[in-house]
């Protein structure tokens, strides 16, 4: 089995490449879901955060995490985002483990991808078989978060500061996809990619 680590900044276009392995028959395992599935309603990790947070602040009237409530707490408190990353990141790393047994219960020669936009900031201990980061300008990831998601610019630069920076990225990487440009010059490198991976 093969495990590779996809990332880059936020609308870099890492999520078109994993689609593409994905579609090319790569098993996805996609951070953000399980950071999702971590706090699902009925989920140990639910009701820690409930726990430590309470309900009344953290829970919506369905029952279910008010990430929006939630995020307000956090993110003036460091103490408290650091509460809830002790909570969240063992439950989402025991989320993975399980998916990659699943995908080794599979096939023996699965190429696995784990997309996760927050690979060099928080992964750092994670071992891969090889590290694929989604590269683009920053000016152009703005422009992307502004046009296709309707976000205002100085939120769109101040997502992008927060992150790890390019050189960092790119000093993790053993590939560099460049999504610069087209969609088929992105999807051609991936194709390429996939041909080296499945060929080795």
């Amino acid at each position: 089995m093969k495990v590779i680590g996809l990332t880059g900044g936020i609308a870099s276009g890492k999520s078109t490449i994993g689609r593409r392995l994905e579609s090319l028959g790569a098993i996805r395992i996609d951070a953000d879901q399980l950071a999702r599935d971590a706090v699902a309603p009925g989920s140990p990790g639910l009701a820690r955060v409930v726990s430590r947070f309470g309900a009344d602040r953290v829970l919506d009237e369905r029952g279910e995490l008010d990430r929006a409530a939630l995020g307000a707490i956090v993110f003036e408190d460091p103490e408290a985002l650091a509460a809830l990353n002790q909570i969240v990141h063992p439950e989402v790393r025991r989320l993975y483990e399980r998916a990659l047994a699943d995908a080794s219960a599979q096939s023996g020669d699965a190429v696995v991808v784990y997309e996760i936009p927050l690979l060099v900031e928080a992964a750092r201990e994670m071992e891969f078989d090889l590290v694929v980061v989604a590269d683009a300008p920053a000016d152009l990831r703005v422009e992307r978060l502004v046009e296709l998601r309707g976000m205002a610019e100085t939120d769109a630069r101040s997502r992008i500061a927060n992150q790890a920076s390019d050189a960092e990225r790119r000093a993790a990487a053993d590939v560099l996809i460049d999504t610069s440009e087209s969609e088929a010059h992105t999807l051609a490198q991936v194709d390429a990619l996939w041909a080296r991976l499945v060929g080795e």
